[in-house]
């Protein structure tokens, strides 16, 4: 089998009413998906991280820069191609938007190989789980948006049947944040996971304060509080506070994680397999997060694909504990997947039992929202 094609498609859907977190303003959701094709008719899609820079500027580094790596390969020796493309980063820093490209080729790759074995991704990685605990990841500012609105949104992700929400702060003073934890502790109940997301927006000294406040309202985890490159100030925060911190959304490959860890900076990690390496990479930095028994929890915040291929490293996993799921409007999520992605009655995502992914794009939904 040989690689004869690798596409980039940007998608794009422009929001009526722009969401918020502690530094930014998303007045879009976009994504860009991966398509690799093979001399064989078997074909697989992934998805590739744009945050930080124009989702086009991805697009032109997989077409113009690592395709050239990959055509007339067999789609099979995936560790080769990963080490090809690293090897390719060198110039680029080995962070940031060349790791995410070559994460979303990995992915696609991987979903040709499970393909073409006729078996589910998650079970050809090892079938760790059958199915993933999903928590609600919203709570998001926006105009209009009250201690009302936010305390009945996240009671309605409850009465969906999630048990675990997110919420944003950070974007208000620390008075303000705590009032809205207050509502939608009150408006969920006792007996619901509550995480709190800071979006790297504290210094040390103002996170351990804010968590000191958030203490009584039992909130679950404290995500990313202070900026991604401040491992020092992260270390003085977990030491400091009672309750995990999360993080890693913005950290690349294992080596990036590895500082993380040596630092003892995090208590969660929170590779993103659309960002941080691909499903390869991400599986590396799971085992050795598993050495300091510290849990991974995959980050997932674009489209269905980015989603399911999260869920399927999770699921493949032994120290797994949530799948972020965002309940945002997102028509690349509820509308790109022939079937859309769902918990069951218990708040848990099964995992598709179809070949590969398990999944497949609307490619009328493709047409509608592409943008290259």
């Amino acid at each position: 089998m040989k690689i004869k094609k690798v596409e980039a498609m940007v998608l794009t859907c422009q929001l009526d009413k722009p969401i918020m977190d502690a530094t930014y303003t998303l007045p879009h959701r976009s994504a860009v998906l991966v398509r690799i094709d093979t001399d064989e008719g078997i074909s697989g899609i992934g998805e590739a991280a744009y945050f930080g820079g124009p989702p086009m500027i991805t697009k032109m580094i997989i077409e113009k820069e690592l395709a050239d790596y990959l055509i007339g390969e067999d789609p099979l020796n995936i560790e080769r191609l990963w080490e090809k493309m690293y090897q390719r980063s060198i110039k680029h820093g080995r962070k940031g938007a060349i790791i995410a490209s070559m994460s979303g080729i990995d992915i696609a790759l991987w979903d040709i190989k499970a393909r073409s074995v006729n078996m589910p991704l998650y079970r050809l990685l090892g079938g760790c789980y059958e199915k993933i605990r999903a928590y609600a990841s919203a709570g998001f500012y926006a105009e209009g948006k009250g201690l009302k609105e936010l305390a009945n949104e996240m009671a309605s992700y409850v009465k969906e049947g999630f048990t675990a929400v997110k919420m944003k702060i950070g974007r208000v003073s620390q008075a303000e944040d705590v009032a809205r934890i207050k509502a939608v502790r009150e408006a969920i109940g006792p007996n619901i996971d509550l995480l709190v997301d800071g979006n790297n927006v504290y210094n040390a000294y103002e996170a351990i304060k804010m968590a000191r406040k958030m203490e009584e309202y039992d909130v679950f985890w404290f995500e990313e509080p202070v900026p991604a490159e401040d491992l020092e100030g992260s270390a003085k925060v977990a030491a400091a506070i009672d309750m995990p911190l999360a993080a890693g959304e913005n950290e690349f490959t294992r080596y990036g994680f590895r500082d993380l860890i040596l630092h003892q900076a995090i208590d969660i990690a929170q590779p993103d397999a659309t960002w941080c390496g691909g499903i390869t990479e991400a599986r590396k930095i799971a085992a050795m997060a598993s050495a300091w028994n510290i849990p991974c929890v995959p980050h997932s915040f674009s489209s269905a694909v980015a989603l399911v291929s999260n869920l399927h490293f999770s699921a493949s996993i032994p120290n797994s504990m949530f799948q972020e799921f965002d309940r945002n409007y997102n028509p690349l999520r509820e509308e790109l997947l022939t079937e859309p992605v769902k918990i069951n009655k218990d708040g848990d995502i099964d995992l598709p039992q179809k070949p590969g992914l398990g999944v497949e794009l609307s490619e009328s939904v493709v047409k509608k929202y592409r943008v290259d």
